[in-house]
């Protein structure tokens, strides 16, 4: 994984097309875009309709460039974005998983702490603070075989 493109791309393959599950406190999704962040990055269409050009510049914007995602090892690069993405606390996890100190802040030091951190020992780190997280939430019943089955192919994607 080289680059925002492949990130993204890998991103789908994780999110897929349109969804509207009652259980997904989302709601409507396409690409992995929500409806109140589609109307909110300007989208008026219909959520199904929504194209993928469009989910990826809201993604590029939104969820990938507020983290300086292009200063890290692209594997590494690519854990943050899935997981800020979606859903969670990126900024305090990348301080957790490269020893920064944890404050939600996203500074200089923590860029510092993640880029200097071995990548394969942060995304060890990173997930299992992901994976603790997750298994803290009431749609963990619902959602939480689906969530493991992404880290999981999201540390497969890492080992490449």
């Amino acid at each position: 994984m080289s680059s925002f493109d492949d990130a993204f791309d890998a991103l789908i393959g994780n999110e897929g097309g349109y969804s509207n599950n009652p259980k997904d406190p989302g709601g409507e999704t396409m690409w992995g875009v929500t409806a109140r962040v589609a109307r909110a990055a300007g989208y008026a269409g219909a959520m199904k309709d929504l194209p993928r050009e469009t989910a990826k510049a809201i993604a590029k914007k939104l969820y990938w460039d507020p983290l300086k995602l292009d200063q890290f090892d692209p594997r590494v690069a690519f854990q943050i974005f899935d997981a800020n993405y979606n859903g969670g606390h990126p900024v305090i996890w990348m301080q957790g998983a490269s020893g920064a100190k944890v404050d939600g802040l996203l500074g200089q030091a923590t860029i510092a702490a993640v880029a200097a951190t071995d990548p394969l020992k942060f995304m060890m780190r990173w997930n299992g603070l992901r994976l603790r997280y997750f298994t803290s939430l009431q749609t963990w019943i619902s959602f939480g075989k689906g969530w493991a089955n992404r880290i999981a192919d999201n540390l497969k994607i890492g080992a490449i």
